[in-house]
């Protein structure tokens, strides 16, 4: 893919940023669904600041604002879950799970604005495919868009069970994203024997690409949400790759990979589980390298050039910017940082 640009000067490193950019919206994972049990609590952090997620008794999750809207007291340091509403420490009001005060312990009228609407800001929040998964923009639009359907997690019986995996990188999303084109990579950096053809297309918050006609092919739903297939034949091995800014320079990727339970001891189900083992670094026999041990490296210490200098063998890598920033609110293209 040619994407060659005219670039009359190239900035130097004390020009550049690691992430320039504003945490993205969409749908992102927060925690898999067997890391929280109900009446449990925890503090998370993601899209730069704290928030309590906790689950009800009813097994119902919320992802709220941690601090209490009566005096500000941390509800995930010291607070309760009260059957399925989350108490705060200091005086015990209780908030459920979209945010409505629904207790105050020691009062005889709740305030009027607590009863019209949410006084604690909530996440939309959807608990899917044994994930955790939460709506996120900076000025709280309404979600634009679904999760998708996943066939392999459809059938869970006929697929093996899944694994469960996370990384913290220290990188913003839209530079992990890019490596989906950037197909010299795989060759200079993974050590694969060849560099593969790549196709990529957008059409609103829906990202395709297809590495070498179907032998990685991966659908994005928004920056946050991946399924991607690694083929080999007629056997395929899911990788569904799901990134949340943890804030502007650091992103928490969680991958849950599958395959179909094909015949124990079969050439196929060797095929998938090296599939497998090969995502996530842990292959033998082979002189490629997973993503965990060589990409982490680069990521976590390289700068974004907006200007980049392209040649005629690199990979649509400006097709995915100009994708990437329909997501960002308050992004001045302008701003030399960002500019491409």
């Amino acid at each position: 893919m040619n994407e060659m640009r005219k670039v009359d000067r190239i900035q130097t490193g004390d020009e550049l940023e690691r992430c320039p950019f504003p945490i993205p919206y969409g749908w992102f994972c927060v925690h898999y669904s067997h890391e929280i049990e109900p009446g449990e609590i925890k503090v998370e952090k993601a899209f730069g600041k704290e928030w309590v997620l906790f689950r009800g008794e009813d097994g119902a999750v919320g992802m709220t604002d941690p601090f209490c809207p009566h005096l500000g007291a941390h509800l995930g340091h010291g607070g309760k879950m009260q059957g399925n509403n989350i108490q705060c420490p200091f005086h015990n009001w209780e908030f459920d799970n979209e945010g409505w005060c629904k207790k105050i312990p020691y009062g005889k009228v709740m305030p009027g604005i607590a009863r019209k609407k949410p006084i604690l800001k909530a996440l939309p929040i959807v608990e899917k495919y044994g994930m955790i998964f939460v709506w996120y923009h900076p000025e709280d639009a309404a979600p634009m868009w679904e999760l998708p359907v996943i066939p392999e997690f459809e059938d869970p019986e006929g697929h093996v069970e899944v694994k469960y995996h996370m990384w913290d990188i220290g990188t913003c999303i839209q530079e992990i994203g890019e490596n989906s084109v950037d197909t010299p990579h795989l060759k200079f950096l993974h050590g694969a024997p060849m560099i593969p053809s790549v196709e990529a297309s957008a059409e609103g918050p829906i990202w395709n690409y297809d590495i070498m006609e179907g032998y990685i092919y991966g659908t994005g739903y928004g920056p946050g949400v991946n399924a991607t297939r690694h083929c080999r034949g007629d056997v395929k091995m899911l990788m569904f790759a799901l990134s949340t800014p943890t804030d502007a320079e650091m992103t928490r990727t969680r991958m849950a990979f599958t395959w179909k339970k094909y015949d124990e001891g079969s050439e196929d189900m060797a095929t998938a589980t090296h599939l497998y083992h090969h995502s996530i670094g842990e292959a033998e026999g082979e002189e490629s390298k997973g993503f965990e041990s060589v990409d982490m490296i680069v990521w976590d210490n390289k700068k974004y050039r907006p200007k980049p200098l392209l040649c005629d063998g690199d990979g649509p890598i400006m097709k995915w910017r100009e994708y990437m920033k329909q997501f960002y609110v308050g992004m001045d293209e302008n701003d030399p940082a960002i500019a491409s």
